[in-house]
């Protein structure tokens, strides 16, 4: 019985590897616009980009800031782009992670893990992931809700959304740097992506280019 579940999964498992280009496909499709919109605006603010790269007092009080800000802005601009098209993935995802990581440790660590502020999610039960700042949002949140049920059109404010309080954690950038870490490793994707072609027209010229 064992050797015919083995046969059978190993059945799937081949089958399953004529579609594996769809995994790859669905993060460079999650990412790509992510990066591409977060560098065009890095872009179009360019001056705030580099003050903010530069500023100890309130921005990340790096080095170059000039230098940072353009490289940061061609990896996510240029970088968003090839992963769409599924070109270089593989070298593209490290200075993209590198992004990610400056990311995580110069601007969301000392927020914590969440990106949004959420006094109920399971993560708040005296988890070092947390901050003050989360467990003061409920409070937080109440008192604005109160004043615009009193003082605004409530309903027409939060007609697109409930209210939150943005905590900034580093939830979203540790998330794109795994995706951004098995893009690495997988690739592009199987039949999805430049890449998969331009190495099987490779590999079939190769034998013509020996003789």
């Amino acid at each position: 019985m064992f050797k015919n579940l083995h046969r059978y999964y190993q059945r799937v498992k081949c089958k399953l590897t004529a579609i594996s280009g769809l995994a790859p496909l669905l993060l460079r499709l999650i990412l790509s616009p992510v990066l591409i919109q977060a560098g065009w605006n890095k872009l179009n603010h360019f001056n705030d980009t580099v003050a903010w790269f530069g500023n100890s007092d309130w921005g990340l009080g790096l080095p170059l800031p000039w230098l940072l800000a353009s490289l940061a802005i061609a990896a996510e601009l240029l970088g968003g782009i090839l992963l769409l098209l599924g070109l270089l993935t593989r070298l593209v995802s490290i200075p993209l992670m590198i992004t990610m990581l400056v990311a995580i440790f110069a601007v969301h660590l000392p927020y914590g893990w969440p990106a949004i502020a959420d006094t109920s999610s399971w993560l708040a039960d005296g988890t070092i992931l947390l901050n003050e700042r989360v467990m003061d949002s409920s409070d937080k949140i109440d008192a604005a809700r109160s004043l615009l049920q009193q003082h605004g059109n409530y309903d027409w404010l939060t007609a697109s959304g409930k209210l939150v309080i943005l905590n900034n954690g580093i939830e979203f950038a540790a998330m794109y740097f795994a995706m951004l870490l098995s893009l690495l490793f997988t690739g592009g994707g199987r039949y999805v992506s430049i890449d998969y072609w331009l190495t099987r027209s490779t590999e079939r010229s190769a034998p013509e280019v020996l003789q």
